[in-house]
């Protein structure tokens, strides 16, 4: 577009024109999200997500943070979660424990199915079959998977001696020991940490408080938990990068407690130098993309807005480089597609 047919407030800010979007010439999906770029709505964001998801995942100092909530492992996706791993996309997950549990059943070989609208809740109930909006998880599948936790958190005790661990001890210990193919095992693999930070609140949880129960029973000793050891871990592993030299992205799935339990790391760092005398580098997020559907009017952490972590001291403002990208749209929809980009762009 020549300049004389720009309207003089486009010439003073530097205004781009929006473009009609044409299919027949986008030959990929990464070629679509570059020409959304410039059409508007969701669309624009998905294809300015895509540039933002590519920065980060380019740049060899840049350490990523994926956070995970939602049953999106129980809807399919947990390969995009693997991929990233196994490409090097991301170098730490922060998880909800049901996601993972729900994973774990798949990765053992066992079946979701989706959901039938004519059978009632109630008649699930008494086929010990839970619902999860549109898919199904059985009751079978969750006593099979404690079965093997029951015997993996065993193994694991005995190695502890008494000692308590972290959440990231305890996937990485199951990641080395489970069989076949899956998250946990890729994430061991690979040296990438998993965190969960409201363990307490999952599938895994109540499997380590039967385990519990039946030492008690049987005068044994126990595994211990110790939330605090996740605490400290991430903080170190972030206190790390930064210390040498490299940025911090963030790559969320949804939002939660695993959103801002690994937001939190600056402000955690900041009342430490504050308090008690702790000597650690400002640590702010510098990337960021979020995929998920909830606005900002709610109120809630889920859907609140990068800006609005630039005052807890949790991001960098754009006026110093930060780069973020918000994409309110079903992740069912809108990461598979972004990933399929960046699979096409050669990374």
């Amino acid at each position: 577009m020549k300049d004389q047919k720009l309207h003089p407030i486009a010439r003073q800010h530097g205004l781009a024109p929006t473009r009609p979007l044409d299919i027949s010439a986008a030959d990929s999906t990464s070629d679509l999200l570059k020409q959304m770029k410039d059409i508007s709505f969701s669309g624009r964001t998905l294809g300015e997500a895509a540039d933002v998801l590519e920065e980060m995942i380019r740049d060899e100092r840049c350490v990523v943070v994926m956070t995970l909530t939602g049953a999106m492992t129980m809807a399919g996706l947990g390969p995009l979660i693997r991929l990233a791993v196994q490409r090097g996309w991301v170098q730490c997950l922060v998880s909800t424990g049901a996601l993972l549990g729900h994973g774990m059943v798949e990765d053992l070989g066992m079946l979701h199915y989706k959901a039938d609208p004519n059978i009632s809740d109630e008649e699930y109930f008494i086929y010990r079959v839970d619902r999860v909006y549109d898919t199904l998880e059985t009751e079978a599948n969750l006593d099979a998977l404690e079965e093997e936790m029951r015997r993996l958190f065993g193994e694991l005790a005995e190695q502890q001696g008494g000692e308590p661990v972290g959440t990231w001890e305890l996937l990485e210990f199951l990641g080395k020991k489970l069989p076949g193919e899956g998250i946990l095992q890729d994430a061991a693999a690979a040296g990438v940490p998993i965190f969960i930070p409201a363990f307490t609140d999952s599938e895994l949880a109540l499997d380590l408080g039967v385990y519990h129960a039946i030492c008690k029973q049987e005068d044994k000793p126990t595994l211990a938990y110790d939330g605090f050891r996740d605490l400290y871990r991430y903080k170190e592993l972030c206190e790390e990068a930064v210390g040498e030299d490299k940025t911090l992205g963030i790559f969320t799935i949804g939002g939660g407690v695993p959103r801002n339990w690994a937001q939190q790391v600056g402000p955690f760092v900041d009342v430490l130098n504050l308090r008690v005398g702790h000597k650690a580098p400002r640590i702010r997020f510098s990337h960021g993309l979020r995929i998920c559907p909830d606005p900002v009017i709610y109120g809630h952490l889920s859907g609140c807005t990068y800006s609005e972590g630039v005052s807890w001291g949790k991001f960098l403002p754009e006026s110093e480089g930060g780069r973020y990208a918000e994409v309110l749209q079903d992740a069912t929809v809108a990461w598979p597609i972004l990933f399929k980009a960046m699979l096409e762009r050669g990374l």
